[in-house]
């Protein structure tokens, strides 16, 4: 259920709907948005129902309308790059993160001039960050959940359905509009405002597959070479699979079961319905090809986890000072740890040592308000584990 003030009912009920699947459709719609100083924005995407996933729908709100772009059947969406790397136009998303890397693999848009609200409800300390939580607070709205791992590769796309998405975006520009204000009066914009900045560099295709991904599994790193091997040929198994079927590998069959089988390897395929962690049918179905798998694997090398070089005590030393730090930083500013210094940014740090102001500048070139403000005492923090030792 959704509840809304009268005013929020009123404002929603006014606002035009407009469904968007034909070129013209997408051509006539541009010089409106191009048009306006700030967008909404939001995406969804098929992450549970295919082997790759796919941005099914891009929705745009502006004060007067709100646009979903059916991006599925679409298949140039090129006139849109423009208005996500305007740098005049403000786009407003909610934990973007996740979009900006989806919008750029399946399409090769690129951003300037963000604010995401869910970062900003972080930089204020909020313990409620949720886009349901947030509009419940401003707006006394209640979101249905019902839809958030709906099926958006399906088509047509219920009525119910589209009203959920335009939710997505339809109060993200009020919504923004309250955080910025409650970010000037704590003087916390700049903090707010340089992890927008840092949102848009540096956005990269994570969903690529990596031949050793069989080792992120909880459980390969403590298996045998051995059966290791075995591990890798039944993840490559479960990959050609998904990949044939175009289901996310988790649904041909779990991440534990591919660990239970490496881990206690089958002689027989009645051995395969012994394990708890894959089901009777699951384990007749895909049988023959299991223990073809877990063949090829006994006869491949043994292999063995990469190997990572511990880091030398004396960045180890600095990380945890600077950690330390950070806690008790955040703690005084009621903010997460990673609000005061991003994890990377830390890692740089900690990694070089730098023993000087310029130094430690050049170290944080993208966050240069953080430098300004906490910079001497992140080089104190340095100083005080070098005179330690």
């Amino acid at each position: 259920m959704m509840r809304y003030n009268h005013t929020m009912l009123k404002n929603l009920n006014e606002t035009e709907l407009i469904w968007i699947d034909q070129p013209q459709q997408l051509r006539d719609i541009i010089d409106e948005l191009a048009k306006q100083e700030i967008l909404a924005v939001d995406t969804e995407s098929n992450s549970l129902y295919a082997y790759q996933e796919q941005v099914c729908l891009i929705q745009f709100s502006t004060t007067e309308k709100d646009y979903l772009i059916d991006s599925l059947v679409l298949s140039d969406l090129s006139p849109l790059a423009p208005i996500f790397s305007s740098d005049r136009i403000l786009k407003v998303f909610h934990a973007a993160e996740y979009d900006l890397i989806c919008l750029f693999r399946d399409f090769g848009f690129r951003f300037n001039h963000l604010f995401d609200t869910m970062i900003a409800a972080r930089t204020l300390g909020y313990q409620q960050i949720g886009l349901g939580a947030l509009l419940e607070q401003f707006f006394g709205i209640q979101m249905d959940k019902k839809f958030q791992r709906a099926n958006w590769g399906r088509r047509p796309l219920k009525a119910e359905m589209l009203e959920y998405a335009r939710l997505d975006s339809h109060f993200l520009i009020p919504l923004q509009g309250h955080l910025r204000k409650e970010l000037k009066a704590s003087a916390r914009w700049e903090l707010a405002l340089e992890d927008f900045q840092r949102l848009t560099q540096n956005i990269e295709d994570t969903t690529e597959s990596n031949k050793d991904d069989f080792w992120k599994l909880r459980g390969a790193r403590d298996l045998s070479s051995e059966k290791a091997a075995i591990l890798k040929s039944l993840y490559n198994h479960r990959e050609a699979l998904a990949k044939a079927q175009n289901r996310p590998p988790f649904k041909v069959f779990s991440h534990q079961a591919l660990v239970d089988i490496a881990q206690s390897p089958p002689r027989h395929r009645s051995d395969l319905t012994q394990l708890s962690s894959i089901n009777e049918r699951t384990a007749n179905r895909y049988a023959k090809g299991l223990m073809q798998a877990v063949e090829q694997g006994r006869k491949d090398p043994p292999i063995f986890p990469p190997h990572t070089q511990r880091p030398a005590n004396a960045v180890l030393d600095r990380m945890e000072n600077l950690r330390q730090w950070r806690k008790v930083t955040a703690a005084e500013l009621g903010v997460p740890s990673d609000v005061v210094l991003p994890r990377d940014v830390l890692n740089r740090i900690a990694g070089s040592g730098p023993t000087n102001m310029p130094e430690l500048a050049g170290l944080m070139h993208d966050v240069p308000y953080r430098f300004n403000r906490f910079g001497e005492q992140i080089l104190n923090e340095i100083d005080k584990g070098d005179h330690h030792k």
